[in-house]
C-alpha cells in the first residue's frame, strides 16, 4: 500500500512542437522511483513540474501533500534536488557555502553535513569550482541529505562519473532509503543504477507513460528472445516488441515473457532482459517488427 509523497494523475504539458500527456505515477514513503526513456520524451518536464518550476497545462500532481506550482518555500524546504545543470558550484568553498545554505534550511544539520563531505573525501576550503565532477554531484547530495529532505529529486546525478563515484553515491542513497523515512525520484539513463535500488519504474516515450510498475514486475514481463528469423514470421505474432533480424536469425524483446517460458518455440532461447534492453527495443524505430504475411 502506498503512503504518497508523490502523485499526478494524467499530468500533461503543452509545448510547441511537443506534449506531455497522461503521467500517473506515486510514490510512496521510503521507496524509490525510477525514471526512465530517450532524450526528449519528457522526464525532465515531469521532474520541472513536480518542483513546481512549471505549471500543468492538464491534470494533478500532489507532493508531500501540497501543490507544488502554489505552494511557497515551505514545500522547497522539504525537498532536495540533484541534477546534472545545477548552478551551485562557484568560487566560493564547500564551508562557505555551507554557511549560505544553511540559513535557507530551518532543520539543516551541520554536522552531519560535515559527516558526509568527510566520507565524500571533500575538503570543505576547496572551492567548488574545483572540485571534480564526481565531487560536484557529492557534494550537492550532502546538501540533500543534510536539511531532512522527505523527497530527493535526482535527475542524471550519475551521468558521466566514473563507476567509484557511481557505486559510492549509490551506496549513499541506498543507506538513506533504507532508514524508510525518505523517498527518491532518480532519472537516469545509466539504467544498471534503477537495477540496483528502484523499486518502481516509470518509461516515458514521447511524451506518455509507457508503464509504471514495480521493478520485479517490468524485468519479470520482459526477456530477451532469439532464434531462426523464421519464428518471427509464424510463431512470436504478437509477442515480440522489437526485434533485430540477421540473414537467418533474430533477437528481441517480448513483454509477454512468461507465456513464452511456458509453452517455448522450437529453437527459441529466452533471457533475462535488462532495463536497458527494454529501452532500446522498445524506442529504436529500426528494431520494430515487421512480420512477412
Amino acid at each position: 500500500m502506498f503512503n504518497e509523497v508523490l502523485q499526478t494523475k494524467a499530468l500533461g504539458k503543452k509545448f510547441p512542437g511537443f506534449a506531455l500527456h497522461d503521467v500517473n505515477v506515486r510514490l510512496g514513503i521510503g521507496s524509490v522511483l525510477g525514471l526512465i526513456g530517450p532524450n526528449g520524451a519528457g522526464k525532465t518536464t515531469t521532474i520541472k513540474l513536480l518542483c513546481g518550476l512549471l505549471k500543468p497545462d492538464e491534470g494533478e500532481v500532489e507532493v508531500l501533500g501540497e501543490n507544488p506550482w502554489r505552494s511557497g518555500p515551505s514545500l522547497r524546504r522539504r525537498l532536495g534536488v540533484v541534477s546534472d545543470e545545477s548552478q551551485l558550484y562557484g568560487p566560493l568553498s564547500a564551508a562557505e557555502t555551507e554557511a549560505w545554505v544553511a540559513r535557507l534550511y530551518p532543520r539543516w544539520d551541520s554536522a552531519g553535513f560535515s559527516s558526509r563531505l568527510a566520507d565524500f573525501g571533500i575538503d570543505p576550503r576547496k572551492k567548488l569550482s574545483d572540485l571534480s565532477k564526481g565531487q560536484k554531484m557529492k557534494f550537492a547530495l550532502a546538501i540533500a541529505l543534510s536539511h531532512e529532505a522527505e523527497l530527493i529529486i535526482l535527475d542524471e546525478p550519475t551521468g558521466g562519473l566514473d563507476p567509484v563515484s557511481r557505486s559510492e553515491i549509490l551506496d549513499t542513497l541506498y543507506s538513506v532509503v533504507a532508514e524508510g523515512r525518505t523517498s527518491i525520484l532518480f532519472s537516469t539513463h545509466i539504467t544498471s543504477d534503477l537495477e540496483r535500488i528502484a523499486d518502481y519504474i516509470a518509461f516515458i516515450m514521447e511524451g506518455r507513460l509507457a508503464f509504471f510498475e514495480e521493478i520485479d514486475s517490468v524485468l519479470e514481463r520482459h526477456a530477451v528472445i532469439r532464434g531462426p528469423s523464421a519464428l518471427l514470421d509464424k510463431d512470436l505474432r504478437g509477442f515480440v516488441v522489437g526485434a533485430r533480424r540477421y540473414d537467418a536469425s533474430f533477437e528481441g524483446l517480448t513483454d509477454r515473457a512468461a507465456e513464452l517460458r511456458a509453452a517455448p518455440p522450437e529453437g527459441l532461447s529466452i533471457e533475462r532482459a535488462s532495463l536497458e534492453d527494454i529501452m532500446i527495443y522498445s524506442v529504436r524505430e529500426d528494431y520494430r517488427v515487421r512480420v512477412a504475411i
